[in-house]
Parts: C-alpha cells; structure tokens; sequence
C-alpha cells in the first residue's frame, strides 16, 4: 500500500493524495479529480484538503442517495472532525501551517482515521 503522502510528493495535492491512496487500498473508484480544487485548504488556507477529501470519502462510502434515508455519514463527518481537533487543535490549513504541522503529517493522520471510522459500524 502507498501510503498518501507519497502520492503529495509526486504532485497530488493532498486531497487528491487521500482520494488516490483509498482508492487502492480499497478498490473503489472515487474520481481523484473532486480532491483537485482542495489543496491548500481550498486554495485560501481554509478547512484542509486532506479533511475535505475524508469527508468525501466518507460521502461516497457512507452517503445516502435520497432524504428518505438516515444520514449516516453526518455521524462519521462529525466523528472525524473531532478526531481531527483533539489531535491537532484545528482543522485549518493555515493554522496547522503555524502549528508546524506539515501536509504529509495531516494526509497521513485524516487517511488513517477514516479507514478507522469507516471500519466501526454505527
């Protein structure tokens, strides 16, 4: 398994890295191109790509297809926007930036939390 912040180091940007990474692993077919405007914490330092692209990942693994059906995947959103903030304080690009975190460190960590929550049923 190529871990995503290789793919980050190939040029990928760090949604794109996440995106590509479970789709391996995994062997779904999540189009890569939908983590392509989230770098950069949505190219202004806002939420990060990598969290972005979880959440999208969750959406496609978990999502429902109509409003008759529980929404289930708010319920691992949420889960792992906490998982997030308790080990990093924010999920803000340019915040993780000044706390010294780098790219490769929070693709890797929103990587393994959702395969993590994914694997829990709730």
């Amino acid at each position: 398994m190529i871990r995503p912040s290789e793919y980050h180091s190939q040029g990928y940007t760090c949604a794109e890295a996440l995106i590509k990474a479970y789709n391996e692993e995994h062997n779904t077919d999540i189009p890569v191109a939908l983590g392509s405007g989230m770098g950069v914490g949505m190219t202004v330092g806002s939420i990060c790509g990598a969290v972005n692209a979880g959440i999208v990942v969750i959406g496609f693994i978990k999502g429902r297809e109509n409003n008759t059906e529980a929404n289930i995947a708010r319920k691992y959103s949420n889960k792992l926007m906490k998982k997030v903030r308790e080990k990093y304080n924010s999920e803000i690009c340019v915040d993780l930036k000044k706390n010294k975190v780098g790219c490769d460190e929070i693709i890797n960590f929103t990587y393994d939390a959702i395969n993590e929550l994914l694997a829990e049923e709730m």
